[in-house]
């Protein structure tokens, strides 16, 4: 059975997440988050790490937040659809 995922942006200030696997890489403009289907990176400035929790998959950070994209693994379905 697949786990649920959820992600939340606060007024582009917070964000949190749910069912993260890993913190890949991090700074204070982008952190790489993984997930079960793939990766997430979210861009920035200022960002800061508040809370993750590998047992329960908690995630959520700070920061002024200017974007979020979603890496499927097997790579994007354009990819998949144009080979």
């Amino acid at each position: 059975m697949e786990e649920g995922h959820n992600l939340t942006i606060e007024q582009c200030k917070r964000i949190t997440a749910t069912a993260i696997t890993s913190v890949d890489a991090f700074s204070d403009k982008q952190i790489l988050l993984s997930y079960q289907n793939g990766r997430i990176i979210v861009n920035g400035s200022g960002m800061k790490i508040v809370n993750f929790s590998k047992t329960s998959g908690a995630f959520s950070a700070t920061g002024d937040i200017f974007g979020v994209r979603y890496i499927q693994k097997g790579g994007s379905l354009r990819q998949k659809l144009f080979k």
